[in-house]
């Protein structure tokens, strides 16, 4: 599960201290999925076991008259025996998934709410299809920022997707439209997409993936730090026709999606410390905005931020 370092401009935990959060949240998940998988376990063999015990009693103490209404009536039974009990996943994946969608609650927490500090979350986050994607689909070495505002030289911008990764960083910016078919790709500054044989202009996403580029390089530079950049263009739900790719470009439509996404998940380098210097570089020219806690507020002042 990737690490939401940054949304928006809501304040975050891992810019307050990037070389400490991204280990303990992995730590943290790997001792609470632990438990709950356990939990779990042993709640399946109590249920199983009552099951089996209420199973076993009604049939040992069904009345032998009943017998022939029974067996006439067999294919008329309407009440299957329920295998699961209410609220309890009934398969291991199933648990995983729940887990999962827990955790989402728990990162927006960490990504919008410090000790001292918190932003008012919109909690329409808790629902984004999008969010959920980049943070269920990837490993939890990939720190991620979604839509930060990036500050730099008094000036703010919108950046799109970041994945910071141990090897370098992708910016992504989506392009998907389940009613279109194609989307035609072009150097211009407008793109094409038919939908239902018609063709409608769009706004080529490479001008925003070459802004975010050019504001992260140029922090990068300010800290003389050198690491890849890569810019993907993704549509998960189209078919995207092009002559050629631009450097340090890739175009993912659906017919190499799945390939692009295993590559990713099959990432197996851990965390590395260039990666977090690159992160917390970038998390510094970020626009945060929050207000302090009200416990904090009733105290007298004394306390640090």
């Amino acid at each position: 599960m990737a690490q939401l370092v940054k949304l928006q401009n809501y304040i975050s935990r891992y810019e307050k201290d990037i070389f400490h959060y991204p280990g303990q949240f992995s730590r943290m998940k790997k001792e609470k999925w632990n438990k709950t998988l356990n939990q779990w376990e042993e709640e399946r063999f109590s249920y199983e076991q009552e099951v089996e015990r209420i199973q076993h009693t009604e049939k040992t103490s069904k009345p032998k008259w009943r017998s022939l209404f029974t067996r006439k009536n067999k294919q008329e039974e309407a009440w299957p025996v329920e295998n699961d009990k209410p609220g309890l996943p009934s398969t291991k994946e199933d648990l995983k998934h729940q887990f999962l969608d827990r955790l989402i609650a728990f990162q927006l927490k960490w990504a919008s709410s410090t000790v001292s500090q918190m932003s008012f979350l919109d909690r329409t986050f808790l629902h984004d299809p999008i969010l959920k994607f980049f943070l269920q689909r990837f490993p939890d070495t990939y720190l991620f920022m979604y839509e930060p505002v990036f500050t730099l030289k008094n000036s703010t911008m919108e950046g799109d997707v970041v994945l910071i990764k141990p090897q370098g960083i992708e910016i992504i910016n989506l392009v998907e439209n389940p009613s279109a078919d194609t989307i035609f790709v072009n150097e211009e500054r407008m793109w094409e997409i038919t939908i239902r044989g018609n063709k409608e202009r769009i706004l080529s996403p490479m001008l925003s993936l070459r802004r975010t580029e050019q504001i992260i390089k140029s922090i990068l530079d300010l800290h003389h730090i050198d690491f890849p950049i890569q810019k993907t263009v993704l549509s998960r739900t189209n078919s995207m026709l092009f002559e050629r790719e631009p450097y340090r470009t890739r175009f993912i439509d659906k017919h190499r999606y799945d390939e692009w996404l295993q590559q990713h998940r099959q990432e197996v380098s851990p965390l590395k410390h260039k990666q977090l210097i690159v992160c917390d570089a970038l998390l510094n020219h970020c626009q945060t905005i929050a207000v302090r806690r009200r416990e904090w507020e009733e105290d007298d002042g004394s306390q640090p931020l």
